[in-house]
């Protein structure tokens, strides 16, 4: 029995100085949980019976699927992250630091070097395959901006589990069963989640979805239609308009250069062109020019991971912005910032306001990388600078008088694009990744060289799928699901007691009722919050156990001197007068849903 008399718990009145969002505020206030340092947090007593529930549900349902448990340091040698490029690819998320002879470690974002070299050294033959191996263990990323409390921390709790098979096939299996336990692990953990396409960033791999939960606190935007397409926005793929065919592009008109004066913008060049060439846009069905039809140019400076950097020039409908987030995932594990005023003077064929193909000649004895949105297709015409101050190129065709090296992925996408696989238009939702799982092929294996032997008796690379789920974060995020305006609203199945039994009166008699309501719910195989503390008014401890959050409460208060104890339901709100000899029976029945 927790006595709250004896306890490491204190309660808050006041919503502490940083608390963004709810769940930050109520776990601090409620005693779950106290800032150590920026995006660093301990774990109090009640906080860390939250914690370890939800940990519990995930080991089972990892269990379940033949998943084995193991238990990697979180303190790790560079040598295998310099093998698969990882040390440099993570840039400075990554928590480097020496040893006293200074030889290099970091602390652990994820594990897949360990689980590869471990099964490497265990294993050598497809008869040893396929196993699946997890653990539960604490990772450190270098977050830039740490936030919301638990949503975005720099040391953080996570599963990661690890599927070894002979081939493709064996992973497609092992990956379909994660799938499941994913499914299975958020419906007990009472978080409604959606299976979106996902991007593999620096993970690597080909098939890759993320489990999000839909939630206006939270950091990922992803897009569903009404026919059942879900993705994360940065792993949408733009619907190309048809291209057009050889002829067809030889019958449209030439290209010709025209006097913009002041037109350096997207806007001031829609309105130029709607007063000096009235009627001639394309796109509107009145003549009038449009945003989209103003080709964009915006220049970026990649900076990879050695150092190195080169400039990149981005091609985009006027109408459009460029998503930080997308652009991130498609140049990756580059960073992309904009060009400013000395990377200009550096690049002087690069004219502000009026870039265009024209101005990406050489430099230097090197072409200037040049990518457009996938809707710039042969056949499209647009308006585009001339490469000079003050002069557009109007009647600008893709595939006869300009191309490029690729497209990207970088545009935003807005409600109401066509959805990929053409179930209908996409919406915007925001949502919080509880979850991601990755058909990361062999990617690792091959970096590390994990080999068995196949039937045949000759060496084949193993494929491997990784499966994680933020367990520090499915705390807050459940927490910011269930709570009210008075306090946090556990889900049963993850609460630090089932329940919270209060004495609200000054006389003896009702101490001993409600340590003897205790004991005997203890006996029945219940965990018992018990606050007994003596010299507490019966407000402090209703509120305190609104705040705590426990989904069943028994109050024992001076309706014990006419036979009668309350039992409260959190949740509902409903409250129920029962006599004391039938109380334990009644709350064993709400605690088991009898």
């Amino acid at each position: 029995m927790i006595r709250l008399s004896s306890s490491f718990v204190r309660t808050l009145r006041e919503d502490p100085a940083d608390a963004e969002v709810a769940s930050h505020r109520l776990l601090v206030r409620a005693g779950y949980i106290r800032r150590s340092a920026g995006g660093v947090y301990t774990w109090l007593p009640l906080g860390l019976k939250v914690l370890r529930k939800v940990e519990q549900i995930v080991r089972e349902e990892q269990d379940a699927i033949g998943g084995q448990e193991v238990l990697f340091s979180a303190l790790q040698p560079r040598a295998p992250y310099e093998v698969t490029g990882r040390w440099d690819d993570y840039g400075p998320l990554l928590f480097r630091l020496q040893d006293r002879r200074q030889e290099d470690f970091l602390l652990a974002p994820t594990h897949e070097e360990m689980f590869t070299l471990t099964v490497k050294d265990l294993y050598s033959s497809y008869k040893d395959l396929p196993t699946m191996l997890y653990q539960i263990q604490t990772k450190f990323r270098d977050e830039a901006r740490p936030r919301a409390g638990l949503l975005r921390t720099r040391e953080f709790l996570m599963k990661d589990a690890y599927s070894f098979d002979i081939d493709d096939a064996g992973l497609d299996v092992s990956y379909e069963k994660q799938r499941g336990a994913y499914q299975r692990t958020f419906e007990r953990l009472g978080l409604p989640t959606v299976i979106c396409r996902a991007d593999a960033g620096a993970m690597g791999g080909s098939r890759s979805e993320e489990f999000l939960h839909p939630t206006p606190v939270g950091e990922d935007t992803f897009v569903i239609s009404d026919g059942g397409y879900a993705a994360n926005v940065e792993a949408v793929t733009t619907v190309p308009p048809a291209p057009l065919d050889e002829a067809a592009i030889a019958a449209l008109p030439a290209a010709h250069v025209e006097d913009t004066p002041g037109a350096s913008t997207i806007a001031a060049l829609t309105d130029f062109s709607n007063q000096t060439f009235p009627g001639q846009g394309r796109v509107d069905e009145s003549g009038r020019w449009t945003r989209y039809e103003m080709l964009k140019h915006l220049v970026y400076k990649l900076t990879y991971p050695d150092g190195s950097t080169e400039p990149l020039v981005i091609a985009l409908p006027g109408d459009r912005e460029v998503d930080d987030k997308r652009l991130e995932a498609a140049v990756a594990p580059a960073v992309a910032t904009p060009f400013g005023e000395a990377d200009f003077a550096a690049h002087p064929t690069l004219t502000k306001g009026f870039i265009g193909p024209a101005g990406l000649g050489l430099e230097a004895a090197a072409k200037i990388r040049y990518l457009v949105d996938p809707r710039v297709v042969p056949g499209t015409a647009w308006v585009a600078g001339a490469g000079t101050p003050d002069q557009h190129v109007y009647d600008l065709v893709y595939g006869r008088d300009f191309t490029a090296d690729g497209t990207v992925e970088a545009a935003e996408v807005r409600d109401g694009d066509p959805a990929p696989d053409g179930s209908g238009p996409l919406r915007l939702t925001r949502g919080m990744e509880m979850g991601h799982i990755f058909q990361l092929g062999r990617k690792y294996a091959e970096a590390l060289d994990l080999k068995v032997l196949n039937e045949n008796g000759k060496t084949q690379v193993v494929t491997m799928g990784s499966y994680g789920i933020g367990v520090t974060r499915a705390v807050a995020a459940i927490a910011e699901l269930h709570h009210d305006e008075r306090g946090l609203v556990w889900p049963r199945q993850v609460a630090p007691a089932d329940v919270h039994i209060m004495a609200t009166g000054k006389g003896q008699e009702i101490f001993a009722e409600a340590e003897r309501i205790g004991a005997e719910l203890e006996a029945r195989g219940l965990e018992v919050l018990y606050d007994d503390r003596p010299k507490v008014s019966p407000g402090v401890k209703f509120k305190d156990a609104e705040l705590l959050g426990v989904p069943t409460s028994v109050v024992v208060g001076k309706g014990l001197a006419t036979g009668v104890v309350e039992v409260r339901d959190r949740a509902g709100g409903a409250i129920a007068e029962v006599s004391p000899q039938e109380v334990v029976d009644a709350v064993v029945a709400a605690v088991r849903g009898a």
